[in-house]
């Protein structure tokens, strides 16, 4: 099994799934390439599942030209910007703006200064799902972390969210 390792000052070794299934192991600078080696072994199974997981997400999901991203981008904001007024009203919280990115990892995001941030991905899922995504980055502006008070705004407002997270996840 290929694998590229990123060495750095941290104390503990971590396996990751990039883009395309490429494995990264980030490691201590002290770690030797042995101890690499065997822990890359042991989390086989692990990071086997994880790139067939990444390489289907993929496939459903290619990755879109320039041209594309800023036609998905244009497409994201007219349909998020209303449902981010609906939502923020029926929740009483007040974001700070919005933003549309091309973000990888995450579909929305919460500033500690209570401006949003949605990834033009978002057009891949359905209205259920980038409802969930807006709601949860509103409930943020009150919760900062994912404790139960967190969780309890979002169902509040949507009582059924498990189910439209899921579908994020798929």
């Amino acid at each position: 099994m290929e694998y590229t390792v990123k060495r750095s000052s941290r104390r503990s070794v971590s396996v990751e799934v990039g883009a395309g299934g490429r494995i990264i192991v980030r490691a201590p600078m002290t770690m030797s390439p042995d101890e690499i080696e065997s822990f890359v072994l042991k989390h086989r199974k692990w990071a086997e599942k994880h790139i067939r997981m990444v390489m289907e997400r993929e496939q459903k999901h290619p990755p879109a030209t320039d041209e594309n991203k800023k036609n998905m981008a244009r497409q994201v904001a007219e349909i998020i910007k209303p449902r981010v007024e609906y939502y923020a009203a029926l929740m009483g919280v007040h974001p700070n703006g919005i933003k549309i990115t091309g973000a990888d990892k995450r579909f929305g995001s919460c500033s500690s200064k209570n401006s949003l941030c949605f990834s033009y991905r978002l057009l891949e899922y359905s209205p259920r799902a980038i409802d969930y995504v807006v709601v949860h980055e509103l409930a943020h502006i009150r919760h900062k972390n994912h404790g139960p008070a967190f969780y309890a705004e979002i169902a509040k407002v949507m009582p059924d969210y498990k189910l439209r997270e899921q579908e994020l996840k798929r």
